[in-house]
């Protein structure tokens, strides 16, 4: 993806001051590493009287993957593919807005040491980005209709959905991309051209694409107002992002959207689209605008204006964590179970390892990870170069698949899979079936995995959204009961059900636990086998 930004200037005020605004010399090409790839910054032409600025961003689509926001399986036929064949190297949007805000930080916040008399000056500025997503209100409607009806399932359950399609966030469904992006920029100080690029310039008939080449031209607008106008403007054009949209993304768009966004006629939709639709993070966004706005009309400072409520203290409560409630669930069964030694199959950065550890009854702890990276990471959190002969003794980091027998695994007293078998794909289940009951059989198994159901509980998870980008699968409670039911059945196990974290009267609880415990008559069996 692709992005200049060109000025003009004299022999007085030669153009090429923009270097010391972007804090990137003229006569250099420089690269930047990026979480989703590299961004060059390099300038295409530079003397007294003109100078472009050039950004190129070239996107790695498997870190993309890798990194980005998925949706688990189960998602539409063509999911996988999608995933590497996209518009994502091509089409400016949050991916381009992220390196913006990286590579020209300085420049956003108009931080300029070298020469801080022209950091504040308006510059004739000329911005073309050639190819941008601009869906419109067409698609803008379906999206919330989609989420209208995913919200009316939902209301049954006595819970709204996060999407920022209710009421105050609706946008209205008349304009066309070209005419979106007009409202957003044009109320902005900026001449705007954008011109709908063809699906495909052999066939006409077919109609335009739901992108534009896009022309923006100013002479009233400093460079961080431009720079920081497209921070926000590109991903709500595009109307997504690459990466999860949490509460310190209010922050970020408030202090990019200082001095312009509590007045722009967009906000309600500007707001919605940046935070991904997310009801409860733009209703807090524009509850912040307007004190904003009101401190501005009064000429005093917001914290004056929202003095009604007095500062949360360090006493008040705060929820505990699902995956805290996990762990402790985990570990009041184990102690229940009398277990001494102990395997955590997938124990990927060594969080419930290192609570075993704490705790003396569990003599010897075995952990046992497919990820080389996730054990070196548990590594340095047990901290295992600077432990002590003794508890060292009492812990191991193995790489190694479930997929597999393992002779290492034998002869335990209990095993963990803790968040395990969801990531794996449906057919796999077998073999690691085999490997944990069938082979290693300890006498007591603990597996949890999430309650599909309690999914309707989470305000942040749009529906038909997996927890986790790589879950394979997520079961209902009967689902989960009926396998592990089996699973007890087929290899001489007595399995229970515990429900982990608030258990909902409708749903149940987020997350499901069975505890399997091998029979007595079973147990009996290996010790004649053994005495014999």
């Amino acid at each position: 993806m692709f992005l200049t930004i060109t000025t003009t200037g004299t022999p007085e005020r030669p153009a090429t001051d923009m270097g010391f605004l972007l804090h990137k010399h003229p006569g250099k090409a420089q690269a930047f590493s990026t979480s989703y790839g590299t961004a060059h910054v390099f300038y295409p032409e530079a003397d007294d009287r003109r100078c472009t600025a050039a950004l190129l961003l070239e996107t790695d689509p498997v870190a993309l993957v890798r990194r980005g926001r998925g949706k688990g399986r189960g998602g539409a036929p063509d999911a996988a593919l999608a995933q590497y064949v996209n518009d994502r190297p091509y089409a400016a949007s949050s991916l381009l807005a992220v390196a913006l805000s990286g590579v020209f930080s300085s420049a956003m916040r108009g931080v300029c040491n070298a020469r801080p008399e022209i950091a504040g000056q308006p510059l004739p500025l000329r911005i073309e980005v050639p190819v941008l997503p601009a869906r419109g209100g067409a698609e803008g409607a379906r999206r919330c209709r989609e989420a209208e009806r995913a919200e009316a399932r939902r209301a049954e359950h006595g819970r709204p959905l996060d999407t920022g399609c209710s009421a105050p966030q609706a946008e209205p469904v008349k304009h066309s991309g070209p005419d979106l992006v007009r409202r957003l920029f044009e109320p902005l100080g900026w001449a705007v051209t954008a011109e709908p690029v063809a699906l495909d310039a052999e066939f006409p008939e077919w109609g335009d694409s739901r992108y534009v080449r896009l022309v923006l031209e100013s002479d009233a607008l400093t460079l961080a107002e431009a720079l920081r106008h497209l921070y926000v403007l590109l991903p709500v054009l595009d109307d997504a992002k690459h990466y999860w949209v949490s509460s310190d993304e209010v922050d970020k768009l408030l202090r990019a959207g200082e001095g312009w966004l509590p007045e722009h006629p967009e906000q309600k939709l500007i707001t919605s689209r940046y935070l991904s639709r997310r009801w409860s993070l733009t209703r807090q966004a524009m509850e912040r605008l307007e004190l904003v706005r009101l401190a501005e009309a009064d000429d005093s400072e917001v914290e004056d204006i929202d003095n009604a409520v007095e500062a949360e203290t360090e006493t008040e409560e705060r929820p505990t964590p699902l995956a805290v409630q996990r762990r402790e669930a985990i570990l009041d069964a184990l102690r229940e179970s009398g277990a001494a030694r102990v395997l955590d199959l997938g124990c990927g950065e060594g969080q419930l390892v290192q609570a075993l550890l704490k705790d003396a009854r569990f003599t010897e702890i075995v952990g046992l990870d497919v990820s080389m990276r996730a054990l070196t990471i548990a590594t340095r959190r047990l901290k295992l170069d600077r432990m002590g002969e003794r508890q060292a003794s009492r812990v191991r980091l193995l790489q190694g698949s479930l997929a597999y027998t393992d002779n290492r695994l034998k002869g335990y007293d209990a095993a963990v899979l803790s968040e395990v078998i969801e990531h794996l794909d449906l057919p796999r289940l077998p073999a690691l079936e085999y490997a944990v009951f069938g082979s290693a059989r300890p006498r007591t198994v603990l597996v949890t995995t999430p309650n599909v159901e309690y999914n309707v509980r989470w305000e942040s998870l749009p529906a038909g959204h997996a927890r986790h980008g790589d879950h394979r699968f997520e079961w209902t409670r009967e689902e989960f009961r009926a396998w592990a039911t089996a699973v007890a059945e087929r290899h001489g196990y007595d399995v229970a059900f515990r429900p982990v974290g608030p258990e909902d009267p409708e749903v149940g609880p987020p997350t499901q636990m069975a505890m399997f415990v091998m029979n007595t008559a079973v147990i009996n069996t290996v010790k004649e086998a053994k005495a014999a």
